[in-house]
């Protein structure tokens, strides 16, 4: 995308703060800044104390660090003042980890936040919508039970190691070619 856009890239490390017994849940999320979004009323209805919030917070900011220093290495993220911010995922389920990079992004002073997205929940594109300038989705699904992997005819979790390779890969090249 960057490249079509002949625009910088960057990356915002955000990971989803898993609920203790649902893994597939979503209890908040955090961003590689420290930037933390709860989900209160999910705390209060599953009765996860402060400690336990505190406690998941501390393991993913543990792995957010570590991403970091295999993603990023020792450069800094681009300087967003004044510019157009486009964040990319491959869908919003519940929306938390976009809102948490959409905030995340927000203190970087940048002009407008977009979200860009090939397909969202409604629940999602709602939440992504309150606090992004725009969100772009090519399809939003209003089903009850949403897993973006119904979605895709290939599903599976990118390994650090090809992340890696593709960051390496881009910052070889010249990108506005």
């Amino acid at each position: 995308m960057a490249k079509a856009l002949k625009a910088d890239l960057d990356i915002i490390i955000c990971r989803k703060l898993a609920l203790p017994m649902n893994p597939a849940g979503g209890l908040g999320a955090v961003a590689d800044d420290g930037t933390t979004i709860i989900n209160q009323d999910v705390a209060a209805r599953d009765g996860i104390s402060p400690e336990q919030i505190e406690y998941e917070v501390g393991q993913i900011k543990a792995n957010i660090k570590q991403r970091i220093l295999s993603y990023r290495g020792d450069s800094r993220p681009s300087r967003l003042t004044g510019k157009i911010a486009i964040i990319v995922d491959d869908g919003l389920a519940s929306g938390i980890t976009m809102t948490v990079a959409i905030e995340s992004v927000r203190h970087r002073r940048p002009r407008e936040i977009v979200a860009a997205v090939p397909l969202a929940s409604s629940t999602g594109f709602k939440r992504a919508s309150a606090t992004a300038n725009r969100v772009a989705a090519c399809a939003v699904s209003s089903q009850s039970e949403f897993y973006l992997a119904d979605f895709y005819r290939n599903w599976r979790d990118i390994s650090d190691k090809e992340v890696v390779y593709a960051l390496e890969q881009w910052r070889k090249q010249d990108p506005f070619m």
